[in-house]
């Protein structure tokens, strides 16, 4: 028999939600359609990975219709297929972290995002590619191999969520979810033409983690194809915990709420490259300030705003801070020395320049980024919100490990040509990455909009705000999508 409910992959989660729980839809036929776009799809964009067995996931969406029909629902995401990024645990499933020393590791509980999302009625499908230990803006590994990008598959899907974002764009999830340390939930999203949103510092809490004190620059948050979408899952994704110390205790359920609102007289500030500090391709910024016109159009008020401190100066802090922290999650793989051979050498650089590091200098480096924070305080007495584009580069060819050189500037890091996301990470702010349209290659550009301090909700906002008045653009679907 023909599924009443035709739409089911190109749906946005909510509308599939009400779907379900309408039972114009059945939780099994929502499983069949998102696995068969799986299986068309996946194959060349190598997004999702460790896909769990049909007949195992199928009987899980029936369970799920019993539970419908006993007059019980676990949430809104009841019945909803996911895949969870590789960095993250999910009870029974392979948690690689895109390293062939971890291929093998089987998760024996599923980890707190996991644990909230599979509460609130997800089946977990598999997992998303990554980059190794997440390490790098491009999606690849010596586990799963490079994930392509949904517009073009001859390029980088970015990262470190890279899978999830291609798996969005190729509507092969209805919403997804990620993490963002160097812009990992961002990047990806505009360069697949998805929403990708880091939450403010301590939002969503993170568990298990080898420290809750101090590692507070990573996050996990939402990924989707519709602002509406992103705000639902991180209502289930946020909430403070108990063995996260440093998470925000505001109820999360404000985020299920409307978004609806007026943006005109919304302050935008446009930081653009940084008075020329950041090196960027051809046409990033021209594409982004016609994203910024159109919120010109709504009533925002658009000026340029300058960072306040010398640029470089937060480099050198950050690469302090990320030194300290990543090289701690490298070190304990590294306790074989014959281990080294199986680690990409991006890792091991973290490792090994962490070794040099002193409390002193972290301390200082924490002063430095104190300052920074003050500056963007100062920001934000004058703004509402700050704007910067998502990425220096356009998507580059998938067998490049990192570009070289940014438009004629050569780089000294592997994550250097990244380093235009720095800013929402270091002050600790929420930023969201929302379609900004495409270059004149045809692939997609975001730009990313950096919120107060804690102002998650009002940056929702204004993200549906642009959302609504851009829709013809951002419905906009990569070739061979349905």
């Amino acid at each position: 028999m023909q599924n009443a409910y035709p739409d089911i992959t190109q749906s946005s989660a909510l509308d599939l939600s009400r779907a379900i729980h309408t039972k114009q839809v059945s939780c099994r036929e929502v499983m069949q359609a998102t696995l068969a776009q799986i299986d068309r799809l996946n194959p060349l964009s190598n997004a999702i990975v460790s896909r769990v067995d049909s007949d195992a996931l199928l009987a899980q969406a029936d369970e799920r219709d019993a539970q419908l029909a006993r007059g019980h629902s676990l949430g809104w995401m009841h019945g909803l297929p996911q895949a969870i990024k590789d960095l993250a645990n999910v009870k029974g499933l392979r948690t690689s972290l895109g390293c062939p020393l971890m291929k093998d590791f089987v998760a024996s509980e599923d980890g707190l995002m996991a644990s909230r999302m599979k509460a609130a009625g997800a089946i977990v499908v598999g997992k998303t590619n990554t980059p190794e230990f997440g390490l790098g803006s491009h999606t690849f590994n010596e586990v799963f191999g490079a994930t392509r990008n949904a517009w073009d598959p001859s390029k980088s899907a970015g990262g470190s969520s890279g899978g999830a974002a291609v798996a969005l764009a190729q509507r092969m999830l209805c919403v997804a979810d990620g993490s963002d340390f160097m812009g990992s939930l961002r990047n990806p999203a505009g360069w697949n033409h998805v929403f990708g949103m880091r939450p403010s510092q301590g939002r969503v809490p993170m568990w298990p983690a080898q420290d809750v004190f101090i590692a507070q620059l990573g996050t996990e948050g939402p990924m989707a194809r519709h602002v509406r979408d992103l705000a639902m899952l991180l209502s289930v994704q946020a909430g403070p915990h108990a063995a996260s110390p440093l998470s925000l205790s505001q109820d999360a359920a404000v985020f299920a709420g409307s978004l609806d609102s007026d943006p005109t007289g919304t302050r935008i500030g446009w930081l653009g490259n940084l008075q020329g500090y950041l090196p960027m391709e051809d046409g990033i910024l021209d594409v982004c300030q016609s994203a910024l016109g159109s919120l010109s159009d709504m009533g925002c008020q658009v000026d340029e705003a300058v960072l306040g401190m010398p640029p470089e100066q937060v480099w050198q802090a950050w690469l302090v801070w990320r030194q300290a922290l990543v090289g701690p999650r490298v070190a304990p793989f590294l306790v074989n020395a014959a281990n080294r051979e199986k680690i990409k050498p991006e890792a091991l650089w973290e490792h090994d320049q962490s070794l040099t590091l002193t409390g002193a200098q972290l301390m200082s480096a924490s002063a430095t980024r104190t300052r920074f924070f003050q500056c963007m305080l100062q920001l934000f007495e004058r703004f509402d919100v700050l704007a910067i584009p998502v990425a220096q580069t356009w998507p580059f060819d998938v067998n490049l490990r990192w570009p070289q050189s940014v438009a004629g500037r050569t780089m000294d890091t592997y994550h250097r040509w990244m380093e235009v996301v720095i800013y929402a990470t270091f002050a600790g702010l929420p930023a969201i990455s929302v379609p900004a349209g495409f270059g004149p290659g045809g692939l997609p550009m975001g730009l990313s909009l950096i919120g107060k301090p804690q102002g998650d909700l009002d940056l929702l906002k204004l993200s549906h705000a642009y959302e609504m008045g851009n829709q013809t653009m951002i419905a906009q679907k990569p070739p061979g999508i349905l």
